[in-house]
């Protein structure tokens, strides 16, 4: 298979899919960051790379959870190797599912967009949390709270229980309840042991040919989670973070509308960005930072 036969079937804000054949793809991670919905016009150097190693470290410690969309094969074992070098590193040979129509995000702590809804009417996708809450608190358990799924330039929105069950039917939804809240604990728990929260995270489920619910995409990074630093929460504030919230940040500060198109992101805060990817995947899988 050569660089011009191998068909791009699909370009979204962060990820190409490039198909293999009729039941696998090449998923491609990209430099760029989306935030607010919106790409920003300036890349993360290796940011591809280091979430590639971090969604690989995930899917193999949660697969005995349930399966995932890695078929085995490295990028070397389905291309040549010259082809295989451009994208090294960064892909990942998964199987082609049929995705759910919501995205499963698990929050764990009262933060984005769940702080914002909680303050307006004390509940968060319809599920009411107890009174006099606090940003960053700890929730009392995990919740599930469902968003639907956003084209490339739309936002996602946060969806109730009942919303979910009528887009994938009540058995699934129970089903993508479970799995959602038992993988996001099953991380919380370790990650905290090495000095990272993960506040909430984004995870997405496909069915295989023979309907099996099956854990795709990216899992558990800075682009899909929001991760704390462990020694510096305290509740009433947004503890410092190692995952895009620091972008967030500045673009929220520089008064941008967040509509297309971004502002440029001076280059200190796209490198203090990569810093804090790079220093989440050391602390989770006991790489020495150099």
């Amino acid at each position: 298979m050569s660089t011009q036969t191998l068909k791009k079937i699909y370009s979204g804000k962060v990820r190409d899919l490039y198909e293999l054949d009729a039941k696998r793809m090449l998923m491609v991670a990209s430099d760029r960051l989306s935030a607010f919905d919106v790409v920003l016009p300036e890349p993360i150097a290796d940011k591809g790379k280091i979430l590639t190693q971090m969604a690989l470290f995930w899917f193999r410690k949660l697969q005995h959870i349930m399966p995932n969309h890695l078929t085995g094969e490295e990028v070397t074992d389905v291309l040549p190797e010259t082809q295989a070098s451009i994208f090294a590193g960064r892909s990942m040979v998964v199987k082609k599912l049929v995705p759910l129509k919501i995205e499963a995000i698990v929050r764990g702590y009262l933060a984005g967009s769940g702080w914002q809804d909680y303050q307006r009417s004390g509940q968060i996708c319809g599920i009411t949390l107890p009174k006099g809450m606090q940003l960053a608190q700890k929730l009392p358990q995990a919740i599930f709270t469902p968003s639907s799924k956003a084209a490339v330039g739309d936002h996602d929105e946060n969806i109730t229980l009942t919303q979910c069950a009528e887009l994938i039917g009540t058995d699934m939804l129970q089903e993508v309840e479970a799995k959602a809240i038992r993988l996001y604990q099953e991380a919380a728990d370790y990650a905290y042991q090495k000095g990272i929260i993960i506040a909430d995270t984004k995870f997405e489920f496909g069915l295989d040919e023979d309907g099996t619910l099956t854990l795709m995409d990216e899992v558990l990074t800075p682009d899909s989670s929001r991760f704390w630093a462990s020694d510096q929460y305290q509740i009433g504030h947004n503890p410092p973070s190692f995952d895009k919230q620091f972008i967030r940040d500045w673009l929220s500060s520089s008064g941008w509308n967040k509509q297309p198109p971004a502002p440029v992101v001076p280059a200190d805060v796209l490198r203090q960005t990569q810093n804090k990817y790079r220093e989440a995947l050391a602390l989770l899988t006991d790489q020495n930072q150099g």
